[in-house]
């Protein structure tokens, strides 16, 4: 009798086993997100770091973007491609990239987080990388539901910068149509930028001329896309005049542009919902985003 209980016992736990381990292969195939690597063909340029292991400490990234779908029936064709922060010496991917996904998605918006390489004193290296998103997503927008003419950009901090660099100075095949900027880099000018991003960008003593051509606010056109631009008056990393100049320049241009300052906050707030103006955050920039 005892022989036989132990019998199926075991037989019950083989079952339960076998129902765990042919569950593994769905649970792979139903992520809430897709991987794919830039550069399967070879990488354009290299930063030197290429053949190292990632090491985030060390800010060696494997450039690649991360996509996170809406569902099919709630999907407008808009998307946007999200650069992180982290002064061009490393990536603050989770709370100014994938945490934001729920949001857009919510908006039926495809929500793309771009893992990019650092300069490393090449300072073509991540724009390269922002340029090769912006590729592939136009590539797979007809698998993915995407409007082609409907691809945004949105970057947070040195994001920022690489992504009004983006918004000034790509071809037009991949100018954006729209960005948003959060507490944005967007001038080289020492009296006025961050520091460590000017100095990881463009080395320790850029010529002038570089830091004209990478000084955003004197690169915009009418060609620029429109802008969403959120930052705090009391950011003491990157001065606020960043996101207020670059304002300034798009309307004297008649590009139109969103500007919002919260009182305080700090800098690197994203996502976060300690971020004390967080609700008004999300409720503006949904607002800014059904206007056009």
């Amino acid at each position: 009798m005892s022989t036989m209980r132990l019998s199926a016992t075991l037989r019950f736990a083989i079952f339960i086993l076998a129902c765990v381990l042919a569950t593994l292969p769905t649970f792979a195939q139903n992520k809430d997100y897709i991987e794919i690597p830039l550069w399967e063909k070879g990488l354009p340029n290299s930063n030197g770091t290429e053949q190292l292991t990632p090491n985030e400490k060390e800010g060696i990234y494997k450039p690649l973007i991360r996509v996170y779908l809406p569902a099919k029936n709630t999907a407008t064709g808009r998307a946007v491609i999200a650069f992180p922060g982290g002064g061009y010496r490393g990536l603050a991917y989770d709370r100014e990239g994938f945490d934001f996904a729920p949001y857009f998605n919510q908006q039926g918006i495809a929500f793309i987080v771009l893992i990019y390489r650092m300069p490393k004193g090449h300072r073509e290296v991540p724009i390269a990388d922002a340029e090769e998103a912006i590729r592939l997503v136009q590539q797979h927008a007809n698998d993915w539901h995407i409007d082609r003419k409907d691809i945004g950009i949105m970057g947070s901090s040195a994001g920022g910068h690489l992504a009004s660099t983006i918004a000034t100075h790509t071809s037009a095949d991949l100018r954006p149509a729209f960005q948003i900027l959060l507490y944005p880099v967007i001038t080289m000018d020492s009296t006025y930028t961050h520091s460590g991003s000017r100095r990881n960008l463009l080395g320790e003593s850029p010529t002038a001329e570089l830091i004209d051509h990478y000084s955003n606010e004197k690169q915009v056109t009418s060609e620029t896309p429109r802008a969403f631009i959120a930052l705090s008056d009391d950011d003491t990393v990157v001065p606020p005049a960043n996101g207020v100049n670059y304002y300034l320049a798009l309307n004297q241009k008649q590009v139109p542009a969103a500007l919002h300052i919260y009182p305080t906050g700090g800098h690197g707030w994203g996502v976060r919902e300690n971020f004390k103006y967080h609700v008004e955050f999300l409720m503006e920039l949904k607002q800014w985003l059904n206007s056009f």
